[in-house]
């Protein structure tokens, strides 16, 4: 069945229902069921979207999702548990509609290798062939890149990947003294979510300003300035957080738990009560174990149409792992990436031509308990490439635009695994 822009665009309720159940399988099950496969390495944000839309662009075709996480944990929104103002488990679902509703098999398990040339995925003992690809194993940390950090990274907590690490962060963070300092680096460009750093810091320095006036913020950006709706953040903090003590151009590259001290490119020391120290990052180890990634080592290049990789065939790599494309590691875009490469994954299995469709990115930003900020890009598809065509800010924060965000996020989860 082929896919208009317009049924691409809308989801339709009628395209929901299209797909029927299927079971889970074990490693060794080495032969499609259907005569065609897809495998979907990671269950995020454009990984469980690509699953999802290959089924409902072509239920014949048998689609496994590996993904060693029973629960979705969201990234966007996490911040808020920071502050008190959410519970994680309002961010954490499960993924048994993609089953029931969808027909996806959802296999339990972390995919260990990638063998483009015999087109399988190592699973344990045993392997998935596939007929495509997709890989969407979102980012790893470098943690090489600021001493002291391997030792001390079960500890010196980064909360970057929603979870565990993100409650233990915000009990840290409730338990600090009145005049207590937190201290969060941000690392250099490029990083899964451009503005999240600075959410983060909107939402800890209001906690603080509400609950404990007499401490402060310091804020290590190893950037040159904020990286993401810069006035927005900065008319923020000016308006509403003095707690704050922005310090650009400032790497840490050392960090030492035993006097609670970070240290940057410059030789400064930092004294922390609280520390949140956002490594470097780059693609997911599969990516890079696999050789998706180009000479950075870091990022994987694809085609701006079909997101295939371009160093290896067959295969397709969504979400934050790419590089080159002009829009942000965002979730947002990582569930456009999931659906386009879907709709063309299917069409290059069905013989037919990639269809040129263009992503698209909405991000909300909290700056308190009500209120937000967003940014909205578009994109078109130019000579095989994508190009930004627009991008809109909302004039300053606003209750409403976070009501909206509330609108958004609920609509996206539902999206994604409903």
């Amino acid at each position: 069945m082929t896919i208009t822009r317009r049924r691409f665009l809308q989801g339709s309720a009628a395209a929901l229902a299209a797909a029927g159940c299927a079971t889970a399988k074990t490693a060794g099950d080495l032969q499609p069921q259907s005569g065609r496969r897809v495998v979907v390495v990671g269950g995020g944000w454009g990984g469980a979207t690509a699953a999802k839309y290959v089924r409902l662009a072509d239920p014949s075709i048998e689609v496994i999702l590996l993904e060693p996480n029973d629960r979705f944990v969201s990234c966007p929104f996490s911040n808020l548990v920071l502050s008190g103002v959410r519970p994680l488990s309002s961010l954490t679902f499960g993924y048994g509609d993609l089953r029931r509703n969808h027909g996806v098999t959802i296999v339990r398990a972390e995919a260990t290798a990638i063998e483009p040339e015999t087109k399988r995925v190592r699973v344990g003992e045993g392997y998935y062939t596939y007929d495509r690809l997709v890989v969407a194993p979102g980012v790893e940390f470098q943690w090489e890149q600021v001493e002291g950090l391997p030792q001390a990274k079960d500890t010196v907590l980064h909360a970057w990947k929603a979870g565990p690490q993100t409650t233990a962060l915000a009990k840290q963070i409730q338990s600090m003294s009145d005049g207590g300092v937190f201290v969060i680096s941000i690392p250099p460009v490029a990083y899964r979510c451009p503005p999240g750093p600075y959410e983060r810091i909107c939402q800890v320095a209001w906690y603080l300003k509400n609950t404990r006036p007499k401490s402060k913020v310091i804020v290590l950006d190893a950037n040159e300035n904020i990286v993401s709706k810069t006035a927005l953040f900065r008319g923020v903090w000016q308006a509403s957080y003095p707690n704050i003590d922005y310090r650009p151009r400032s790497r840490v590259v050392k960090v030492d738990p035993s006097t609670r001290t970070l240290t940057t490119e410059f030789g400064d020391a930092v004294t922390y009560d609280v520390v949140n120290l956002i490594p470097p990052q780059r693609a997911g180890t599969i990516a890079v174990q696999a050789g998706l990634v180009g000479d950075d080592k870091r990022w994987c290049q694809v085609d701006h149409v079909t997101y295939e990789s371009v160093k290896h065939r067959n295969v397709h790599v969504v979400g934050d792992s790419t590089i080159g494309i002009p829009a942000p590691k965002s979730g947002n875009v990582a569930n456009a990436m999931g659906k386009i490469a879907a709709v063309n994954i299917v069409n290059l299995l069905n013989g037919r031509p990639p269809s040129p469709l263009p992503p698209g990115n909405t991000c909300y930003s909290w700056i308190n308990d009500r209120e937000a900020i967003a940014v909205v890009n578009a994109y078109r598809i130019d000579n095989g490439k994508v190009v930004q065509i627009e991008q809109k800010l909302t004039p300053g924060p606003s209750a409403i635009y976070g009501q909206q965000a509330v609108g958004w996020a609920t609509s996206i989860w539902s999206d994604i695994l409903g």
